[in-house]
């Protein structure tokens, strides 16, 4: 079962490797970068690509269906493992897809909820917009013998399946690598399949999409200018969600915008303050602020959809990136750089004053260019660099904090092109540091404290009785003593050598399945 399951994963693989090659995406892959055994079948993917392909990785990305785009956009906000040229061309790939029929939506509702449509809905029309894994159905419910509009999320049918076998694809493709890529360690294929697993099943069960809805509505209700709908629980199961219809024009559409007499530089200024506000005073924010997911309201609020992807910051978070970026407004790097230290992000062996001029070297430039030449998402960019040289490991939740800058940092410019980050992003930073680290915040972090120091002394009993069950447990052990037979080293040895064997087997078939398709 085992072999043809791999076998498996090697015809398909070899598929993706043919549209990869077709579209001429491999192309800027250096040969000479790549393990000896790999160079060849490299060469012969390059040597497929058409006279007239596009060399666009998303082109290749979107014709290789929906577990690769997601794949693609979460490779776009991981720059440290795609590098930043593709990690860049990767934020273009659009989630669009063809809708299925209105029928199998039909099905899918009534299934879920065990009513016929009628008593769900008093209508339910054709799809408005359909994604990888999801389309949306504009329909209408009864509450106290009034109408009102909603908006119905349905997954797309088998949506699951589909994707645990390209999952499966994708983690034999990345234990390959794994296990023969020089790289290997830096990069950590295994993680990054078993992460986007994670955020795949979480974006697949809409009740969780729910949950993230209502947190953040919960968060942002205070909120004069940002707003978002509200959650039809009676109607969301796992594969569909039930939102507040919004009718409100698209943050993509210029022209309607300026129609409608709003200030376009307000409402960019607007998008990032509320931004900062979610990750910083609340830890959670909305990590997909594209276009296609913000709208403004009859009332000039910007609203937001599609909750699928969202970010959570720590306190830690939170205070590293406020304080960041009110060092750089007030060009204090000796505090960015004690900040990194504290937060334990950079090893504290490096020099204060050292690490401090490297940061120096980060934020001069920014000081001498004009509003519409600062990028903050670019700022945090190179920042990551710069600590790189120091020893700060990867973050992931930061990466993607960046990830999301970038993408609202470029809604924002559309509205405004000389929107000045700095001047827009002090006051949010100013006002947490503040309420946060002033008087106030001290006196809340000592009441914080004491509450978890009265827990620690409640759990002290508990904690002598298990360490007495582990020391009682050990003695046991060291006792009787461990061991291994002889014929368990040996069938470890002989698996390692039968998945080398099979690793270097299953990288020469998919070069021979792209030669037979290219002469077929």
């Amino acid at each position: 079962m085992g072999l043809f399951a791999d076998i498996g994963h090697v015809w398909r693989l070899s598929h993706v490797g043919w549209v990869l090659a077709r579209e001429g995406a491999l192309a800027p892959v250096p040969v000479q970068a790549l393990p000896v055994f790999a160079r060849m079948p490299m060469r012969i993917a390059k040597a497929l690509a058409r006279s007239h392909a596009s060399g666009a990785l998303a082109t290749a990305v979107a014709r290789l269906g929906p577990s690769y785009v997601k794949l693609g956009q979460f490779l776009a906000t991981r720059p440290d493992i795609a590098g930043p040229r593709l990690a860049k061309e990767l934020l273009s790939l659009q989630d669009k897809m063809a809708p299925f029929s209105q029928a199998e939506a039909v099905t899918a509702v009534e299934t879920a909820f065990d009513q016929k449509l009628s008593e769900i809905f008093t209508s339910f029309g054709p799809p408005i917009a359909a994604a990888s894994i999801a389309q949306v159905h504009k329909a209408q419910i009864s509450e106290n013998g009034s109408l009102r509009d909603v908006a119905v999320k349905i997954a797309r049918p088998d949506v699951e399946r589909r994707f645990r076998r390209d999952l499966g694809d994708m983690y034999f493709a990345a234990r390959l690598a794994a296990r023969f890529m020089p790289d290997a360690d830096r990069l950590q294929p295994i993680l990054v399949v078993d992460t986007l697993a994670r955020s795949v099943t979480l974006e697949m069960d809409f009740r969780l999409e729910a949950a993230a809805a209502s947190e953040f509505a919960e968060n942002t209700r205070t909120d004069l200018d940002f707003r978002v709908p509200f959650v039809d629980w009676t109607r969301t199961a796992k594969n569909v969600l039930t939102l507040e219809w919004v009718e409100a024009t698209p943050l993509s559409d210029l022209a309607a915008l300026r129609e409608r007499g709003l200030d376009l530089p307000k409402l960019g200024q607007t998008l990032i303050q509320n931004f900062l506000l979610h990750a910083v005073r609340d830890g959670f924010f909305h990590a997909d602020m594209h276009q296609g997911n913000l709208m403004v309201d009859p009332q000039g609020r910007i609203v937001a959809v599609d909750f699928g992807i969202m970010g959570r910051q720590g306190p830690n978070e939170r205070r590293f990136l406020a304080e960041i970026l009110y060092g750089f407004i007030t060009r204090d790097y000796t505090r960015v750089a004690e900040v990194h230290i504290e937060a334990g992000y950079v090893p504290p062996q490096h020099s204060v004053a050292d690490f401090a001029q490297a940061i120096r070297a980060v934020g001069e430039p920014i000081h001498s260019k004009t509003a519409d030449q600062i990028s903050m998402a670019k700022l945090l960019t190179l920042l990551f660099e710069i600590t790189a040289l120091f020893d700060m490991k990867t973050r992931p939740e930061l990466v993607m904090l960046q990830k999301t800058m970038v993408v609202v940092e470029g809604v924002a410019r559309t509205l405004d092109p000389q929107l000045n980050m700095w001047k827009t992003a002090e006051p949010v930073v100013k006002d947490w540091i503040m309420q946060n680290l002033g008087p106030v915040g001290k006196l809340q972090d000592a009441g914080r404290g004491l509450q978890r120091l009265g827990r620690s002394l409640a759990d002290i009993p508990d904690f002598f009785d298990r360490a007495k069950s582990v020391l009682a447990h050990l003695d046991v052990a060291t006792r009787s003593g461990f061991s291994l037979s002889s014929e368990s080293l040996d069938g470890i040895g002989k698996a390692e050598a039968r998945r080398a064997r099979w690793g270097n087997m299953a990288l020469w078939l998919i070069a021979a399945v792209l030669l037979w398709d290219a002469l077929h």
